[in-house]
């Protein structure tokens, strides 16, 4: 049976894809973004290793309250660095007629051959991607998050040729992803794809420094403040989006 290390979970989610959700975040990360805020999800292979059945029925539990449009969504963490363990997940959680998301920042994809079966059997499984564009600028994005982000916009392309949907996020920090350059940029991106039905706002805020601070990270974003009302409303119009609060 398949084990993948789990970081946690939450029972009523309400922002990480459509309905209510059963949210599973995973353990492990390649990224470091200067934001993030579960720093605790960064280490690979720590945490709770559980198999699949477990991890189903755990889900299953709460299948009366999901509705018509909620599921399972899996977060991170990165979901695609147990990508074996999240594919055998969701098909496990297809045969018993569950909506499943999974919410990735890409990180991990890779555009070679090999990679793309593995990562097509998981698309197979999977009802809707929420991808997250940190930056427009590869550069940028490197210094954003530690990698460049030539390979998460392969993978944003190859979405688009499966037809997948896709949910596209954006994280807006002052100084660092609002200017109107920066944000027309990720619109650009976004005019280039086929299949995205959403498109999300998510405002940057400062809630997970305790985070570091217990685990002895410099937190490096520190004194900047959340955007104000008038930055998301611009960043929204650009980007034809929604903010999500």
């Amino acid at each position: 049976m398949t084990q993948g290390y789990i970081h946690s979970f939450e029972t009523f989610g309400s922002v990480d894809g459509p309905g209510v959700r059963f949210l599973i975040f995973m353990q492990g990360c390649p990224m470091r973004c200067m934001y993030c805020h579960n720093p605790d999800t960064w280490k690979q292979n720590v945490g709770d290793l559980m198999d699949v059945d477990s991890v189903v029925n755990k889900a299953i539990r709460y299948k009366n309250y999901w509705g018509k449009e909620g599921g399972v969504t899996v977060s991170g963490g990165e979901a695609l660095s147990q990508i074996q363990f999240v594919t055998e997940l969701f098909k496990a959680l297809k045969a018993k007629d569950v909506n499943t998301c999974l919410d990735t920042s890409a990180g991990p994809y890779r555009d070679e051959p090999e990679y793309i079966e593995i990562f097509d059997e998981l698309m197979k499984y999977t009802d809707l991607v929420l991808l997250d564009i940190k930056h427009s600028d590869s550069k940028e994005h490197k210094k954003l998050t530690g990698i460049s982000n030539e390979n998460i916009l392969a993978c944003a392309k190859h979405l688009s040729d499966l037809n997948k949907p896709v949910w596209i996020r954006h994280v807006l920090v002052p100084g660092i992803t609002d200017s109107e350059e920066q944000l027309k940029g990720v619109r650009a991106i976004i005019d280039t794809l086929s299949n995205v039905k959403k498109v999300e706002v998510l405002p940057y805020h400062s809630l997970g420094i305790h985070k570091y601070e217990s685990l002895g990270i410099d937190y490096k974003l520190k004194d900047i403040e959340s955007p104000s009302a008038k930055s998301i409303e611009i960043a929204c119009k650009i980007l034809k989006a929604a903010p999500r609060t």
